[in-house]
């Protein structure tokens, strides 16, 4: 961490309670400066030296026969001002990246400038921040999280987009010109281990990762964090997979980690809400950016806050449709039902979700509309959904329904609704949807006759593997007439495999 020291006198402001400042020397005090419940007992002459706005408010006292000034609304309060006093009387002061920003704001207040004395503390704190740490990345982050309790005067005084200017061009540059310390507790390489990398002798670099900024930027509050990226994004060199990791990382420090906790607990939600809105508004357009699984948990998110953004959620939901393929069942199954008490399981946005995957198939466009901050981006998309991703999402729900066929009260309709919008993706076997339809019928035993059977018109007996046939003729819970078509099917593949004749069909009601 970068420092400047100032004057060269020792500090003889001392400290008597936890309310009173005053200088030790044999010269008696002669003003009283009032802040919040704190007082500082101190010479007029240092303080006015230095001080425009301090000759104004003492030579209104004095016309008053008071020695009191009243500064209690000056920004940082009494440690800022402490920085401020001891300035004036020469003592020795350390500024750093902790407590620069609210002295450049109080001196601001005061009116430090040029003008009332040559090299005044407005002028040596605004060196100190140019020269040192708006050029250091540690320093530049710690001061943009001081920003928060000195807005508007730091806004005022642009400190906070010079902040934010040089977080974002050092996180855009070559991380092969990164020469800073800097955060990375996530899987390391080799060389970042400690393993030494050698080549025919000679010790190479470390390899910087690409998003080597990303856990630094962690600790900033949402409002800051948001600004940031902005800026990243805006200069364009870094690539979206970075940002999108770098968005991840926030949300799992920020919100994934304890959202279900704070929000059974009753926790004020507000900052959650802003946390998601932020992450949500900032994904890049880009395609593959980040994870199907990552978006699935944003969207789970969602859910538990009841975020007042739908926007987020449809665009969440296009979003996973558009890369429903590089989901699991896991991830699925993490989205919250809706309030009723009944549901167990999210059916209604799964089945948002694949809706939007089955559009795709049938777009005649090459383009994506997404929500990008505040602007709708139009992104390039593959026209056609490809047999691999078909061949992904077919398997992807038929393992989906057979978790769901688990919950006692899954309506039929639900379960049905879903499988069918999925009847026209290729499947190898149709053994998925054999085992969701044996679960459903295991967990609901009082079904119709009707019911059963519009339940297990879902499959196609002929796609049944050998070992699926085996396990469905000695079902006792499937229809007769199903277990006769499956006996059939599979005689008929056996007939067929020696080269056989002619068999006759099942005729069973």
């Amino acid at each position: 961490m970068k420092y400047m020291k100032l004057g060269s006198k020792p500090d003889v402001l001392q400290t008597e309670g936890s309310n009173i400042r005053f200088v030790a020397t044999d010269l008696a005090t002669d003003v009283v400066i009032l802040i919040g419940d704190v007082k500082f007992y101190l010479h007029k002459f240092p303080l006015l030296s230095k001080s425009s706005r301090l000759q104004r408010l003492v030579a209104s006292i004095n016309e008053e026969k008071n020695d009191e000034v009243d500064i209690s609304d000056i920004p940082g309060g009494p440690s800022a001002f402490e920085i401020c006093a001891k300035f004036c009387y020469g003592m020795i002061v350390t500024l750093n990246a902790y407590n620069v920003l609210a002295a450049r704001c109080a001196a601001e207040y005061l009116e430090m400038f040029e003008t009332i004395d040559k090299g005044n503390l407005i002028y040596k704190i605004d060196v100190f921040l140019t020269s040192s740490v708006f050029r250091t990345w540690k320093d530049s982050i710690i001061v943009l999280q001081s920003t928060r309790s000195l807005v508007p005067w730091c806004e005022d005084l642009k400190v906070i987009s010079h902040c934010i200017d040089s977080i974002a061009s050092k996180a855009s540059i070559d991380p092969s010109e990164v020469e800073w310390s800097y955060t990375y507790n996530r899987k390391k390489l080799p060389s970042e281990n400690g393993i030494d990398s050698h080549w025919n002798g000679v010790r190479m670099q470390p390899m910087v990762p690409t998003d080597w900024w990303v856990e630094d930027l962690c600790e900033l509050e949402v409002d800051s964090y948001k600004r940031v990226i902005m800026s990243i994004k805006a200069k364009g060199s870094t690539p979206a997979v970075v940002v999108g990791e770098a968005l991840r990382a926030y949300a799992y420090r920020r919100l994934l980690g304890s959202l279900e906790d704070a929000v059974s607990n009753g926790v004020d939600c507000a900052k959650p809400r802003a946390v998601l809105d932020a992450i949500v508004s900032l994904l890049p357009a880009e395609e593959g950016s980040v994870s199907c699984g990552f978006l699935l948990k944003l969207l789970g998110a969602a859910c538990l806050l009841e975020s007042g953004e739908s926007s987020h959620r449809s665009n969440l939901i296009k979003r996973i449709g558009a890369q429903l393929d590089g989901a699991s069942v896991s991830d699925l199954l993490i989205i919250p039902p809706n309030t009723d008490e009944n549901d167990t399981y999210s059916i209604d946005l799964v089945m948002a979700i694949v809706e939007e995957f089955m559009s795709l198939q049938n777009s005649d466009s090459g383009k994506e509309k997404f929500q990008d901050d505040e602007e709708i981006v139009e992104t390039e998309n593959v026209a056609s959904v490809s047999s691999t991703s078909k061949l992904a999402v077919a398997k992807l729900i038929d393992g989906y329904l057979a978790e769901v066929a688990k919950d006692p009260n899954l309506p039929l309709p639900k379960l049905t609704a879903l499988a069918e919008m999925v009847s026209s993706l290729p499947r190898p076997t149709h053994d998925g949807l054999y085992r969701a339809i044996d679960m459903y019928l295991k967990e609901h035993p009082s079904l119709s006759k009707s019911e059963k059977k519009k339940l297990c018109g879902l499959m196609d007996c002929k796609q049944l593997s050998h070992d699926a046939c085996m396990h469905a003729v000695q079902n006792e819970r499937l229809p007769l007439r199903v277990v006769v078509q499956v006996l059939f099917f599979e005689q008929v593949s056996c007939h067929d495999d020696n080269g056989g004749g002619r068999m006759w069909g099942p005729d069973v009601e």
